[in-house]
């Protein structure tokens, strides 16, 4: 049992220990059925982890072999769903909390006034206003934003050049074919100059998945579509996804570049493996120094590289433009403002030294399906010279 492994059951024990305290301390039934309550408590913690451990061990044997693809998504959006609203909980939880404090301290206490039957009821209405909210952003389709970047020395027949970037769509558990098909179809109607995709395209093993990613073959652009790995890939089988995307027609960018000529004049597109591989063997240990190899220096560079803090790394490469994605801005309020404690850039356009990053804030989500506050994203980008 790995570290990592027993470091997430900890904290998400811990969080639901807190979360679930506050409601039995504060209804009545609950502390009168006391040991009745916590036991329902380990019945939820158990289905909460119920998706996020089956999937790696026994769940998409439901799909693939058993043919019970309904129980499969079933479970998954039942147990992701309980996951999502016990973090809200929590959250909402630690807020209250606060709040309640705030307000013995400046208002006098009185009986006409059920402090505990309030906090309750505020944490109920706020966990389900954003679960379904949540839920409903989630699975829109994902908006388009149109990003103007200068970019220093461009060259003139790059004027205009338009970059349609598509990040951490996360095809899996609760996100089939349909959603790849819409995200798919929007792609093309912006007729961009190249497709750029940014990782964390699949939650689950290539003969499980493959069908339902298999519109990703549809995408159009006049000068290619690309491809570089996420984090999540290496979580299942990154070298079986990069040989279907490249089935797919995506090019894989492997710390390597490829020239763009427009008119007579070239570019360098080029594409790190995840941030998370640096200590991996030769072949895909993330390298923007590698991935721009033979490139001349006064080349305009563009680098698709799945986490931000690539951004180091790439600064030193000489790279003008990186493209990420990872962070999916926290993905729900409130954990979209915790984001920037964690990640230097984090969403949209920010500006490094004299490097330009950009960060999609998510086409898809990851575990639960919600993204309230943060709607998921298709990005334009066109360039223009500074």
């Amino acid at each position: 049992m790995n570290l990592r492994f027993i470091i997430f059951i900890s904290i998400f024990a811990i969080m639901n220990v807190y979360a679930f305290s506050r409601i039995i301390t504060r209804w009545q039934w609950a502390k009168e059925h006391y040991a009745v309550a916590w036991s329902v408590v380990v019945l939820i913690f158990m289905l909460e982890l119920l998706a996020p451990l089956g999937d790696r061990m026994f769940l998409p044997r439901l799909k693939s072999e058993l043919g019970m693809a309904w129980l499969f998504i079933a479970v998954n959006w039942v147990s992701y769903t309980v996951f999502g609203m016990v973090t809200l909980l929590a959250a909402y939880g630690i807020i209250t909390d606060i709040g309640a404090m705030v307000w013995r301290f400046i208002a006098p206490p009185t009986d006409a006034v059920d402090m505990e039957r309030r906090v309750l009821l505020t944490l109920g209405v706020l966990t389900v206003g954003s679960t379904v909210l949540g839920i409903g952003q989630a699975h829109a389709e994902p908006n388009v934003k149109e990003v103007k970047v200068p970019i220093k020395d461009l060259p003139e027949q790059f004027e205009g050049f338009r970059i349609a970037q598509i990040s951490d769509l996360h095809v899996g558990p609760t996100i089939g074919r349909r959603f790849a098909q819409t995200v798919v179809n929007r792609v093309n109607l912006l007729d961009a100059d190249v497709v750029a995709l940014t990782g964390d395209f699949a939650d689950g093993h290539v003969k499980d998945l493959k069908k339902d990613i298999a519109p990703i073959a549809e995408l159009k652009s006049k000068y290619g579509v690309y491809y570089v790995t996420g984090n999540h890939e290496y979580y299942w089988d990154a070298v079986g996804w990069v040989e279907e995307f490249e089935k797919m027609g995506a090019k894989p960018l492997i710390n390597k570049h490829e020239k763009i000529n427009v008119d007579g004049a070239e570019i360098a597109l080029g594409g790190v493996s995840d941030y998370s591989t640096r200590n991996y063997g030769a072949l895909h240990a993330s390298s923007p120094k590698k991935a721009f190899d033979g490139v001349p220096e006064s080349m305009t560079k563009i680098l698709l590289a799945h986490q931000p803090n690539s951004y180091a790394e790439a600064y030193k490469a000489g790279v003008n433009l990186q493209l990420s994605g990872h962070t999916h801005a926290g993905q729900y309020f409130p954990f979209s403002l915790l984001i920037p404690f964690f990640q230097k850039y984090y969403k949209g356009l920010n500006r490094h030294e004299d490097m330009w990053v950009y960060v999609n804030t998510g086409t898809g989500y990851w575990g639960p399906p919600m993204r309230a506050g943060v709607p998921s994203e298709i990005t334009l980008l066109t360039l223009h010279k500074a």
